[in-house]
C-alpha cells in the first residue's frame, strides 16, 4: 500500500480532527464533476446519457472553488465526463494546489499527453493524474469501447512520470475478469512505474448501456479474494488495506455515501456519486436534509444491495482505521507486511 507520507498525515490528522469534535457524518473526499461529456462512450459508465444541450454544459471555476470550500475535504477527486475536456482544468488544479488539496484527476488519458506538451500542468506533491486502466491491453479496449485507448493511455503514463508527475491508476472491474490477467495487469503496472492502482467493482447504473456484467457480492467477494490471494509485495494499491480486505469480504462494512459527496452541473447530489435522487443547493442541506438511513446494504434497498464501490466504502475503511484499536492495527499490519 502507498500514499505519500504528507497525504497520509493529512488525511489521519483531519479524520482525528472530526473524531474530537463527535462530527459522527463528514466527508473525506470532494468528487467533483465539472462537466458530464466525455470522449469515450464505455458500456459500463452511467455518467454520459444526458442530453446534448447537459453536456454540452460546465461548471465555472469559481462554482468548483465554492464546492471545495463548503465541503472541506481533504482530498477532491475530479471525474466526469472527461475532465480534460473541461476547458478550465488548468486553472482549477493550479487553485486546488494552492489550498493545498490532494488532487485526484480521473482522466482516460486519451488526451494527457498533449496537455502535457502544453505546459497545463505543473508537477506537484498535490495532484496525481489517475488514469483510468480497466485491466490488460485487450480487456481494457473492450471495456471502453474503442481499440488503441489502452495503448494512448500507456504512453500517456510514461510522459507524465517522465516529467515528474504522480500517476495512479484506477480499475474497474466487472463480471468475468480474470484474477490471472489482472495479477498480470498489476505486474504491467508496476513495471511503469505507477505511484499506486485503485481496484473496485463496477456499480450497476440503471442508464449503463450493457446490464449483464455487473458483479454481484459474493462474485466480488470470489474474484477479489482469488486476486489478491498472496499479493506481490511489489503491488502498490493507492488506497486503504481494510477496504481491499473487505472486497475480499474479510471486512464487513456498511456504506457511508456521506463519506465522497458530489458536486455538479446540479448541485450537491444526493446520496452519492452513484445514485441520483436529488439535489441539495447547498452542502449544508446536503448533509442535514438526506435520509441516510434509506441507503446501504442495511436499509434493505435494493440499488444498495451489491454495491462494494471505493466511493462508497472507501471513506468507511479509513474511519474504521481510527475508531478501533483493532481497526488501526488490522491497518497498520496489512501496510507493513503487504499481506490482505
Amino acid at each position: 500500500m502507498t500514499v505519500p507520507l504528507s497525504q497520509m498525515w493529512t488525511v489521519a490528522t483531519y479524520v482525528l480532527q472530526q473524531k474530537l469534535k463527535g462530527q459522527a457524518r463528514y466527508p473525506l473526499v470532494l468528487m467533483l464533476e465539472p462537466l458530464f461529456r466525455c470522449n469515450l462512450a464505455c458500456a459500463g459508465c452511467g455518467k454520459i446519457q444526458y442530453p446534448a444541450h447537459i453536456l454540452k454544459r460546465h461548471l465555472t471555476v469559481e462554482q468548483c472553488l465554492q464546492a471545495v470550500e463548503e465541503c472541506g475535504a481533504p482530498m477532491v477527486s475530479i471525474p466526469g465526463g472527461e475532465p480534460l475536456m473541461y476547458p478550465e482544468i488548468g486553472p482549477l488544479v493550479k487553485e486546488l494546489v494552492v489550498r493545498k488539496k490532494y488532487i485526484y484527476l480521473c482522466t482516460n488519458a486519451i488526451l494527457l499527453k498533449e496537455k502535457l506538451e502544453e505546459g497545463m500542468f505543473a508537477p506537484s506533491k498535490y495532484l496525481s493524474f489517475s488514469i483510468h486502466m480497466d485491466g490488460p491491453r485487450q480487456e481494457h479496449d473492450e471495456s471502453v469501447c474503442r481499440e488503441g485507448v489502452y495503448d494512448e493511455a500507456v504512453e500517456g503514463i510514461k510522459e507524465a512520470l517522465r516529467r515528474g508527475f504522480r500517476v495512479t491508476t484506477n480499475t474497474t472491474l466487472f463480471e468475468g475478469a480474470s484474477p490471472l490477467r489482472m495479477r498480470q495487469f498489476f505486474d504491467e503496472m508496476m513495471d511503469l512505474g505507477v505511484e499506486g492502482m485503485m481496484i473496485s467493482p463496477g456499480y450497476s447504473y440503471s442508464k449503463a448501456p450493457d446490464q449483464e456484467h455487473f458483479l454481484r457480492r459474493q462474485r466480488a467477494n470470489e474474484l477479489f479474494s482469488t486476486m489478491l490471494a498472496r499479493a506481490k509485495r511489489r503491488w502498490r494499491f493507492n488506497q486503504s488495506p481494510l477496504f481491499l480486505q473487505f472486497l475480499m469480504g474479510k471486512q464487513d462494512f456498511e456504506c457511508t455515501p456521506w463519506g465522497n459527496p458530489t458536486y455538479n452541473l446540479f448541485g450537491w447530489q444526493r446520496p452519492c456519486y452513484l445514485l441520483q435522487e436529488g439535489y441539495a443547493s447547498t452542502f449544508q442541506e446536503l448533509m442535514e436534509t438526506t435520509r441516510w438511513d434509506q441507503y446501504g446494504r442495511k436499509s434493505g434497498n435494493p440499488k444498495c444491495r451489491d454495491c462494494m464501490v471505493h466511493c462508497g466504502y472507501e471513506a468507511t475503511a479509513v474511519d474504521h482505521t481510527f475508531s478501533s484499536w483493532r481497526g488501526f492495527r488490522d491497518s497498520v499490519v496489512a501496510t507493513v507486511t503487504g499481506r490482505l
